[in-house]
This record gives C-alpha cells, structure tokens and sequence, in this order.
C-alpha cells in the first residue's frame, strides 16, 4: 500500500485540474498520489488521467454525497469551480459551498483553492464606471470566487489562497492576434494601452498549488497572487509578433465599445479588463513576480511560454 497523501483534485479534466493533476504526477519525490475528480470517469480525457496514474472518481458538485465520498481519506486537496460551464455566480456559489462542506467533513488538512479578488473592494457598486451585472457583481466570475473565500474561512478549512488571473491561453483562441483589413495581424484586447496586464501559463496554476501542499503549513491562510508577466497590451502583441515572425500591432477598444459589439459574454469580458485596466497597480502589485518565483522558480514568463506555444497562435 502507497503511504503518499492522497491530494483530490476537482475539474481534473478541465485546464486548471488536470494541470494540477500532472504536476502532482510528474513529482513522483512529493509524496502525493491524485485521485482526480470529473462528472464522467468514462470521458477520453478521464481515462488518460488514469494512463498517467491517478486515481479517476465520479464527484458532481450537483451530488454532495458524491463530493463527499471523494474527499474521504484524502490529505489535501487542489480546488477549482468553472464560471463558465453556466455563467452564473449564483450556482458557482452553490458548488464552492458543497466543496466547503465536503472539506469540512473529510477533515482536511491543506486545501489550495483557485479563487480572484472580489472586485467590489477596490470598486463599490455604486461606482457607475461599469455597469452591475447579475443584480450584485462587477465581474461575476471574480467576486463570486472571491466572496466564496470567506467559506472557507468560516468553516476553519485549512486553505490557501491562489489568486490567479488572465491565462496566456487565451492568446491561442479568441483573444489572439486577427487580421486587419490592410492584411496586418491585429491584437485587439478591451484594455488601455499603457496598463499593465498580469498573465501566466495555466498550467502554472497547478504547478504553483503543487509547490504549495509541497511546503505544508506555511502557507496555510495566506494568499498567494500568481503572475508569470506583467506586460502591456503592446508589449504582448510586440512579443507575439516576435516569436511568429510577423509583426503584431495592438489595438485597444473602448470598454463601452467593446460592450456594445455583442460580443458573447461582452459585458463580463469588458469589466474584467476595465478592473484589469482602473487597477492595474493594485492587481499586479498582489502578484510579486519574484516572490511568486521563490515559491515556483519554474514559473513561465510569456517569453518562455511563446517560446513552447507560439507555432499554435492562429494567424490566418
């Protein structure tokens, strides 16, 4: 029998988890084993975490005695909840609360928990500068997250707090690089040239939660803001264009602009960048990329992610 901690890992299919998931694997000196939890342990993608050696159980946040019976004699465990599934900070409230209760239950010892700044902070909701969305939140995907770490608290599960942020990922999809009309690659980001945009690799994101059960105790309580760059919306695309061999111009669009496009998701998306863009100082400033780097020192810059990624950027 296999004396390593058991870390549960939730949205072990997804971008986050199953990064969690291969760090933990690919340490084999950590002294974890996973047992990574996904709706569906017959998806392609649930069967391939088993091929690398974790432990794959049906865990629904929609079923708590589910979530309950995964976490059981676990040590620890890597959280996550994906806004975007159903783009409600409703029912991202539910499914943090049945993970609470299920950590408070099986008695964990470290949970690292994926979360963000909870906007309304820094920006009352009186603040007309952008508009409320789902009657309560600025940006829903972040205050959600961020009024759920008060949970954990309350329940005294020993957790710490990963803030992360905008996903270099996103370069490789629809936040990419387009072509103009004059035949010029184009990165058109709602966001104000000048301001610095914190960035990092996600998969770093599970590489980080992996560094911190790692150091056990310390960092019980605290928050860690995670970071690989801070760069502007020029420098991004100046690199971009860089490592593609074609120069990339940026292009910022008004927030209300942007808003009005009916882009899918416009107003969230045009509110995270406005919060990224009226408190850049303050967001990057939480993540301190060489204290960040202490704890992770193999954390990607957007230099050494391009460097493994930029042959996927779409550029037609």
């Amino acid at each position: 029998m296999s004396d390593k901690k058991v870390i549960a890992v939730a949205g072990a299919t997804g971008a986050q988890g199953g990064g969690a998931v291969r760090a933990i694997l690919a340490d084999p000196d950590a002294g974890f084993t996973v047992r990574a939890l996904t709706r569906n342990p017959d998806s392609p993608a649930a069967k391939e975490l088993v091929e690398l050696g974790a432990e794959v159980v049906r865990a629904d946040f929609y079923d708590e005695p589910s979530v309950h019976a995964a976490f059981e004699g676990a040590y620890g465990a890597f959280l996550v909840t994906n806004f975007w599934a159903h783009g409600s900070a409703a029912k991202e409230t539910e499914e943090v609360e049945v993970l609470v209760r299920a950590a408070e239950a099986a008695g964990l010892r470290h949970v690292v928990w994926s979360t963000l700044e909870d906007t309304r902070e820094l920006l009352p909701l009186e603040d007309e500068r952008m508009p409320v969305l789902q009657e309560k939140y600025n940006v829903p995907h972040f205050d959600a997250k961020g009024e759920a770490n008060e949970l954990f608290r309350r329940a005294g599960v020993p957790t710490t707090f990963l803030n992360t942020t905008f996903f270099f990922q996103g370069f490789l999809s629809m936040m990419g690089p387009k072509r103009g009309e004059d035949g010029v690659l184009t990165l058109t980001l709602p966001f104000e040239d000048g301001k610095l945009l914190a960035g990092v690799d996600v998969n770093d994101i599970g590489r980080t939660a992996l560094a911190i059960l790692k150091n056990g105790e310390r960092f019980i309580g605290r928050t860690v803001g995670l970071a690989g760059d801070h760069l502007t919306g020029a420098q991004y695309a100046e690199k971009i264009g860089a490592a593609i061999g074609e120069p990339v111009r940026f292009q910022s669009v008004p927030y209300d602009v942007f808003r009005s496009l009916g882009v899918p998701a416009g107003d969230e998306i045009a509110n995270m960048f406005q919060y990224y863009g009226d408190f850049d100082r303050e967001f990057t400033g939480a993540r301190d990329l060489d204290e960040i780097r202490r704890i992770h020192p193999g954390l990607k810059s957007f230099d050494t992610w391009l460097a493994e990624n930029a042959a996927d950027i779409p550029v037609d």
